[in-house]
């Protein structure tokens, strides 16, 4: 077994100098018992260097390197180890961008992930669905440099009548034979079989790389398949890799998070998960067959190590020797973070970075850093969020392009193709608690992927919800309780509720509307409907007509707004339709680099409803004087009223 290394001692040395603690397994094991320790990784999405490239700075909550600098230390605690990743592990932020957009993958060439991993020392690996989005192709050249087995038990070239017969792309499993140092001192053969599986959405989530040439199975189908043919090949343990959510739904064939069903086919020992992005165990979980306490799903020991290098996740299994085959006789599943978050919201790493992991991929780091400052397309106009709250917004606006876009094509082919597609964004930077700087500025010219940043400062990703009409009049309803309720004539009023967050803010695209101010607020701040004879939103259309309150209506937004975030009318969980692999981020990233060059001028498609000549007063930063003609130009009556407080500018507009 890889980096199997014996301690006899309760404490024993690291090479820095410092004491292990040996975990219980290890320091009280006898013989015919062994401590095995199954340390996992999943969601590393590139993130190799503990460095936010969008940002472009350091970030303390992410980087493969940082979790490499514990495993040491983690295998030290034990007396046999094992080290696998559960996918989505090349593709995710700007370094896996550049190598598959700009640097490409010749024959030979080394994925710096993979350079980071071969130098960890993995035991094994399988797919996530993120491998497929550069095409198979192109992930058959990096995990050519894997110098560790990779499996995926349930994607195929083609289907066969039944999973054993499937023409797969890569072995659906493979048999690990290695030797387990018992609590003696002694030495025993052990065959511990890692079996891969990927969300079977990849086909519709990929549909252009793979449709027509690749098919899946589902994840508990192709499980109960070849289980029996590992156990017949004379596998110890079954440990799968299962790049796959848990949720306590009942089981459907094609169940994109099957992780807690999966656990219960019989054969299998161990569950490695992951496609969340989150922590297992945690009390993020529950339900039936899930114990949180105890690390288990459906009584199997199982871990979900978070997302971008944050946690590694540790399997402990003390195993017994009989009859000349091992046995799981106790488990323990925890995590071990690489940061901790303080009182006052700030990050504390816990660990510093790997030297081997940094130097393996220092290359291609520096090349990342010239390529997200370099330009990915070209602005012929400025984004700025100066007047994101009170007109038609540019920033806002080529984030909803971008959304439609993405939207539109991946639902074709599916039963919601032909539904009419809106889009829906809110300005992020808009002042507010983070100052009079705090705006979206780009100018005209080249954008660069940090710019993106600056347009969408979330790392969300994007959802689809199917709702009506009526539900789009009560989503801009809630949004709309961003504004005060001002008096039909009177002066210099102010515009905005200072308590409610822009990012609850959100304009719909392909619809036109406008905002009565007059009118209470149907909803309160935190989303609870409190006047409900109120309407502020007027003049609904859709494609020039008044909006039809039982037609139905793709809405593009973000997980977080889809999920029930704000409390949206509409948009409770319930409604959603599609569930993207990528972030909202990078979707405006592949829109600019398609369109070469953008032009998102804001079409105006809401304003405000008259008020007889009131007035209302807003704060926005002072560079927004720069852009205070081409809001005008749109129709927007505002002129400067001086000087707000803490350094903003005030502006004055007439309904």
């Amino acid at each position: 077994m890889a980096h199997l290394s014996r301690r006899t001692f309760l404490l024993s040395s690291t090479a820095a100098g410092g004491l292990i603690m040996l975990h219980p397994y290890s320091a009280r094991a006898a013989a015919g018992q062994a401590h095995l320790r199954v340390l996992s990784t999943t969601d590393l999405h590139c993130h190799v260097h503990p460095y936010d490239y969008y940002a472009d700075r350091e970030n303390h909550t992410m980087g493969m390197a940082r979790t490499a600098s514990i495993v040491n230390d983690i295998r030290a605690e034990a007396t046999n180890t094992l080290t696998v990743d559960n996918g989505d592990y090349f593709q995710g932020n700007p370094m896996g961008d550049y190598i598959a957009y700009s640097r490409g993958m010749a024959a030979g060439d080394l994925h710096p992930i993979i350079a980071g991993m071969n130098t960890l020392g993995y035991d094994g690996g399988t797919l996530g669905n993120h491998e497929f989005n550069y095409g198979v192709d192109f992930m058959d050249k990096v995990n050519a440099g894997a110098e560790f087995p990779i499996v995926c038990a349930n994607f195929a070239r083609s289907l066969g009548a039944t999973p054993r017969e499937d023409a797969l792309h890569l072995p659906p499993y493979v048999i690990l034979d290695r030797e387990l140092t018992d609590g003696a001192g002694e030495t025993h053969p052990v065959r511990i079989g890692l079996i891969g599986f990927v969300p079977p959405q990849i086909m519709q989530w990929d549909r252009a790389h793979l449709e027509g040439r690749f098919a899946v199975r589902g994840i508990v189908e192709a499980a109960r398949a070849w289980f029996p043919q590992m156990l017949e090949e004379g596998a110890d343990l079954i440990i799968a890799l299962a790049h796959t959510g848990i949720s306590a739904s009942r089981h459907e064939e094609m169940m994109e998070n099957s992780a807690l069903h999966l656990a219960a086919v019989d054969g299998i020992d161990a569950v490695v998960c992951g496609h969340h992005h989150l922590v297992f165990p945690s009390d993020r979980y529950s339900g039936q067959g899930i114990d949180a306490a105890a690390g288990t799903l459906m009584g199997k020991p199982a871990a979900m190590a978070g997302f971008w290098g944050s946690h590694l996740g540790i399997i402990d299994l003390m195993l017994v020797r009989e009859g000349g085959a091992w046995r799981i006789d106790r488990s323990e599943s925890t995590t071990r973070p690489i940061f901790e978050r303080l009182e006052d919201r700030t990050v504390r790493p816990l660990v510093d970075s790997d030297p081997q992991v940094i130097a393996a991929t220092q290359q291609v780091h520096e090349e990342t850093l010239e390529y997200v400052r370099a330009e990915v397309g070209r602005t012929e106009v400025p984004l700025h969020s100066y007047f994101a709250l009170v007109a038609d917004d540019p920033s806002v606006q080529i984030v909803s392009e971008a959304q439609h876009w993405y939207v539109s094509d991946i639902l074709k082919g599916t039963e919601h193709e032909g539904l009419p597609v809106l889009s829906a964004a809110a300005p992020f930077k808009a002042g507010g608690r983070g100052g009079p700087e705090y705006y979206t500025d780009v100018e005209p010219g080249p954008v660069a992927i940090m710019h993106v940043a600056d347009l969408y400062l979330y790392p969300n990703t994007l959802m689809a919800v199917r709702i009506t009409g009526s539900q789009v009049r009560e989503w801009l309803e809630r949004s709309a309780g961003i504004f005060n309720q001002v008096e039909p004539g009177a002066a210099d009023q102010p515009l905005l509720d200072p308590g409610f967050p822009s990012y609850n803010y959100d304009v719909i695209d392909g619809v036109t509307y406008r905002i009565d101010i007059t009118q209470p607020s149907r909803y309160d701040t935190d989303g609870e409907l409190v006047n409900p004879d109120a309407r502020r939103i007027v003049d609904l259309e859709f494609e020039g007509a008044p909006i039809d309150d039982d037609a139905e209506f793709i809405v593009a937004t973000n997980n977080y707004r889809a999920s029930g975030g704000g409390r949206f009318p509409g948009a409770d969980g319930s409604t959603i339709v599609f569930e993207a692999p990528d972030t909202n981020r990078d979707v405006i990233v592949r829109y600019i680099v398609e369109s070469g060059t953008i032009a998102p001028a804001a079409d105006g498609n809401w304003n405000f409803a008259p008020a007889d000549g009131a007035t209302v007063l807003f704060e926005t930063g002072p560079a927004a004087m720069r852009y205070l003609g081409e809001v005008r130009a749109r129709g927007t009556m505002i002129e400067p009223a001086g000087e707000g407080e803490g350094g903003f500018a005030l502006y004055r507009i007439t309904l």
